[in-house]
């Protein structure tokens, strides 16, 4: 029988599975890398704007915005070359900024920072942190036309030019990462970041909003709104990437924000959404690896495909490591309501981002058997209503002979829809 490994934080572990029993859903992207050169090529054909070197001017400042620790979008390389060009074009490098979007994530390490950014930039650029709290790097800039405070770190604003460099993956309620999201709500204050989100649960409902989902962004009222804050600030450049399994860049699209990033979202979707004709009763769902199982909120994500590949009361079986635990300190309180129902009118009480995270992993909870494979301690997966299980191997012997399943190799990068 066919063996596949599954990524597991930054190892391996192998499954053994009956190809009679079981399909694979989505394979790692092997790719090869862009080149330097093909990079360039690129970035000398920009969508909808002016080439880099034709939107700046010697001597004005360049704030460049890139993702936290929990995405890979092979930032190194696309950093490196942007700031060849903007260099070559007059900008003194004292000029240039580098900032972590992070949100609410907790900040970035030095280590960290030298990995996304390499050591060379990292020395070389000077490095900024976001921290959504502190309202002296906070400026308000507004509202969206429903009423969400606009408020964004101040070093948006005190520079000439913006470029966004991200990647493109699916996100569970915002449809896809990168772009816009980069600044709101990577660098939105907690008070924006905290309205935006809510506009993905319908208190009335008790559910999620209608038009909320991964791969969506037309009707999606959390796109909208993250487009309506990033609106209040010029963005000069916007960069989207694609990943192979090796976390380099095979894909980019570039120039105007928009534009830009819904041909990235396009052709990321296309290679990247699996049909199926039926839901099966067993899904094995492997979130990536790192940083997509870094910690619970991060890992859950990768649910949201096996849910739909799996059948009603069905067996789901998480691959996530999970090295820094939960992810928040006190995202665990909120599985102290007795079903999704109670956590779900708490949240609309006192509404809390990760409060809506918990929700969709209780919710899941409690529609399948969901097992997961983990460092985590007992007694937080006791309380999350999940089953902790030590070996897959064990797991799937007594998952019911014949009973037949899905594999999904990349839970946090594939889209599962129905033919």
């Amino acid at each position: 029988m066919p063996i596949i490994e599954l990524r597991y934080g930054t190892r391996q572990i192998p499954f053994e599975y009956d190809e009679n029993r079981f399909q694979v859903l989505g394979q790692d992207d092997q790719r090869m890398a862009l080149s330097d050169v093909e990079i360039g090529e690129r970035l000398d054909s920009p969508i909808g704007t002016e080439r880099i070197e034709e939107i700046v001017e010697p001597g004005e400042k360049v704030l460049i915005v890139v993702p936290d620790a929990t995405r890979e979008v092979g930032c190194g390389q696309a950093v490196n070359l942007v700031v060849r060009r903007l260099i070559a074009s007059g900008v003194n490098a004292f000029d240039i900024r580098i900032i972590f979007a992070t949100g609410i994530h907790r900040l970035v390490t030095d280590d960290e920072k030298k990995r996304i950014l390499t050591p060379f930039i990292f020395q070389r650029i000077k490095a900024l942190d976001h921290h959504p709290r502190d309202l002296m790097q906070i400026v308000r800039l507004g509202e969206t036309e429903n009423g969400i405070a606009v408020e964004l770190n101040r070093a948006l604003v005190e520079h000439d030019h913006v470029f966004l460099i991200g990647g493109v993956s699916f996100h569970y309620f915002a449809g896809f990462t990168g772009g816009r999201k980069l600044i709101c709500p990577g660098l939105a204050s907690s008070k924006t970041i905290s309205a935006t989100h809510k506009l993905a649960f319908d208190c009335d409902r008790l559910d999620r909003s209608e038009g909320v989902g991964p791969g969506r962004l037309d009707g999606n009222p959390v796109h909208e709104a993250f487009a309506a804050g990033t609106s209040k600030i010029k963005v000069s450049f916007c960069i989207t990437t694609s990943v192979n399994d090796k976390s380099e860049i095979v894909d980019l699209h570039c120039g105007e924000m928009n534009a830009s990033h819904r041909a990235a979202c396009d052709a990321f979707a296309a290679a990247n959404t699996v049909r199926i004709v039926e839901r099966r009763e067993i899904v094995v769902v492997s979130c990536g690896g790192q940083p997509h199982d870094v910690n619970m909120i991060q890992a859950h994500k990768a649910l949201e495909a096996a849910a739909e590949a799996c059948s009603e009361g069905g067996m789901i079986v998480l691959l996530a490591e999970c090295p820094e635990a939960l992810g928040r300190s006190d995202f665990l309180n909120w599985f102290d309501a007795e079903d999704s129902a109670g956590l779900a009118k708490r949240l609309c009480e006192a509404y809390q981002v990760n409060g809506q995270t918990a929700w969709s992993l209780l919710k899941k909870a409690e529609r399948f058997d969901v097992r997961i494979i983990s460092t985590l301690p007992a007694e937080s997966t006791e309380k999350m209503r999940l089953v902790a299980m030590q070996s897959l191997t064990r797991t799937m012997s007594k998952a019911g002979a014949g009973k037949a399943g899905y594999i999904l190799p990349l839970g946090a990068k594939t889209l599962v829809r129905m033919d």
